[in-house]
C-alpha cells in the first residue's frame, strides 16, 4: 500500500505545497485514528509518554515524510522510492556509531558499499546530464528523510516504543502522526505555504487517498502484519514499495525509467538485503 503513496504525493504536489500537504495528511489521519481508538476503548498514552512520541513523530514523519514530499518536487516518484529504500543503510551506520549499538559485520559493510554504489549509479547521470541543482536538492532531501526515519527508529527502539508485540502500535502511530503532522503544518505555515494552498479534484483526491489509505490504512495493515506474520515477512514491504512506485510512476505519470536505472535500483536493493540480514 505504501508503494502507491509516492504516486499520490506527486499528484497532490501539483497544487498543494509540500510541507502543508504532509502536515494536513498526518494531522487529519492522526486525529481520526485517536478518535477511533478511543471509541474502541483502547488505552491512550499518558502525559509522561507524550515527549517521546513527539520526538518520534518529528523525526520519522516530520523529517521522514517531509523529506520525501520535498524530494518529489524535483525527483520522479519512482526514483524517490528507491532512494528512500536506503533508510536501513543509515540505520545500520548510525547504530554502529552509538554506544551499545550493533557492530558492523563484513556482510553489512559490504551491503553499505554496494548500496552506495547503486545510489551513485542511479543519481549521478541525472545530475550530470540535466537534473542539475534542483535534482541534487531533491536527492539530498530524500536522504534527510532516510536520516530522520533511521534516527527515529533507533530512538524508539532504545526507549522501548517500537516493539509492536508489547504495545498497541496503532496508538503509537496515531500520536506520531499527530505530532509529525503538526510539525510539518507549522513549518509550512512559517514558510508562507498557506498563501499557495489550492485544491482541484485531482489533488484533493490524492490527498484523501494519502490520509485514508496511505496513513490510516497503511499503518493498520502494517500493525496487523507485525502481529500476525513473521518479522521477516512483514518487512518485505521495504523491497516491494520501490517496485510498485517505479511501475506506477512509469505507467501513470510517464516518468523515465531505463535499463541503467533498473540495474542501479537492483544494486541498491541487493545492498539493502545484505544490510538487513541478521
Amino acid at each position: 500500500m505504501w508503494g502507491t503513496t509516492y504516486l499520490a504525493i506527486r499528484i497532490a504536489l501539483e497544487t498543494i505545497p509540500p510541507l502543508l500537504m504532509g502536515g494536513i495528511r498526518f494531522l487529519v489521519a492522526g486525529l481520526l485514528m485517536i478518535i477511533m481508538l478511543a471509541a474502541r476503548g483502547e488505552t491512550l498514552p499518558g502525559v509522561r509518554a507524550l515527549p517521546a512520541l513527539m520526538i518520534l513523530g518529528v523525526l520519522m514523519l516530520g523529517l521522514g515524510n517531509g523529506g520525501v514530499v520535498w524530494a518529489e518536487q524535483t525527483v520522479p516518484s519512482g526514483l524517490t522510492a528507491v532512494l528512500v529504500a536506503t533508510s536501513p543503510f543509515w540505520m545500520v551506520g548510525i547504530d554502529a556509531l552509538t554506544p551499545h549499538g550493533q557492530r558492523l559485520t563484513v556482510r553489512r559493510l559490504a551491503g553499505l558499499v554496494i548500496g552506495f554504489c547503486g545510489i551513485v549509479m542511479l543519481v549521478w547521470p541525472e545530475i550530470r546530464v540535466g537534473g542539475g541543482r534542483a535534482f541534487l536538492v531533491g536527492v539530498i532531501a530524500a536522504q534527510i528523510a532516510c536520516l530522520g526515519w533511521a534516527l527515529g527508529s533507533i530512538f524508539g527502539r532504545r526507549r522501548g516504543h517500537t516493539d509492536a508485540r508489547d504495545e498497541n502500535v496503532l496508538v503509537t502511530a496515531a500520536y506520531e502522526m499527530l505530532f509529525g503532522g503538526l510539525f510539518l503544518f507549522l513549518a509550512g505555515t512559517a514558510r508562507g505555504e498557506l498563501g499557495w494552498l489550492a485544491f482541484n479534484t485531482r489533488t484533493a483526491a490524492a490527498l484523501a487517498y494519502l490520509i485514508v489509505f496511505g496513513a490510516i490504512g497503511g499503518f493498520t495493515a502494517f500493525a496487523y502484519a507485525l502481529k500476525h506474520l513473521p518479522v521477516a515477512t512483514a518487512s518485505l514491504y521495504a523491497y516491494v514499495n520501490p517496485v510498485i512506485a517505479v511501475i506506477l510512476g512509469t505507467l501513470i505519470l510517464k516518468e523515465p525509467f531505463n535499463a541503467r536505472m533498473g540495474i542501479a535500483a537492483a544494486v541498491v536493493l541487493a545492498g539493502m538485503a545484505l544490510v538487513r540480514e541478521t
